[in-house]
């Protein structure tokens, strides 16, 4: 049983491996990938926090993972370096061109090229589409996002339960939705890590919800 095991991770780690050479936006040479029982830790560092997201979200991908330990350090060169004045001008100016982002509601602290963003909206969408922005900006090397959510009506368990029916990729009989409020709690069990992420995303698309709780586990 434990030859089956250890073959079972090489195995793993060597399709997340695969999947991150695949991935074009990703630079995977200096990623060290294990496996562990399904979990998955990367390591090493990459050229910004772009390519660190895409990097989690390639591994994310791959069937087998059903949790990701994400050690990754974004490493700019001394001549790219940016100043926080300068990454908190760029991040405010694209935040007044997102029409997705409320004009005003968010705010920007810079520390160190680590992002964290703060204020309230009235979607998810909105908190979504602020955080997006700002992770592509040369030089940060990491977002914070503190954004509240605080919406005018109250999450539907109904309505998040039909979202789920209607997707092909989620397994939503296997799936038990329940809300306190806006706080939507996700129980049960899927597949793949994606599609437990896919499940989040959906519950997190419906009016009303300020949290997700994801309990679901994988396997």
């Amino acid at each position: 049983m434990g030859d089956n095991s250890l073959q079972s991770d090489k195995s793993l780690q060597q399709a997340v491996l695969d999947e991150l050479k695949w991935e074009p936006s990703v630079n995977s040479a200096h990623i060290g990938v294990t496996a562990n029982n399904g979990v998955v830790t990367l390591t090493g560092h990459v050229g910004s926090y772009t390519e660190k997201w895409a990097a989690e979200l390639a591994a994310g991908r791959v069937f087998g993972v059903k949790a990701i330990a994400e050690e990754l350090e974004v490493r700019f060169p001394l001549s790219e370096k940016q100043g926080d004045d300068d990454i908190a001008k760029r991040a405010l100016q694209v935040l007044s061109w997102d029409i997705n982002v409320p004009k005003d509601k968010v705010k920007i602290k810079v520390e160190k090229g680590w992002v964290t963003l703060s204020g309230d909206v009235d979607w998810y969408y909105q908190r979504s589409a602020a955080e997006a922005d700002v992770r592509k900006l040369h030089g940060v090397i990491g977002v914070s996002d503190n954004i509240k959510i605080k919406p005018s009506v109250q999450a539907s368990v109904a309505q998040i339960n039909d979202a789920l029916s209607r997707n092909a990729q989620i397994e939503a009989k296997n799936i038990t939705v329940t809300a306190d409020g806006g706080k939507v709690t996700l129980s049960g069990n899927v597949d793949t890590w994606y599609e437990r992420g896919l499940a989040e995303h959906t519950a997190w698309s419906a009016q009303g919800v300020t949290q997700v709780d994801n309990r679901l586990t994988v396997g």
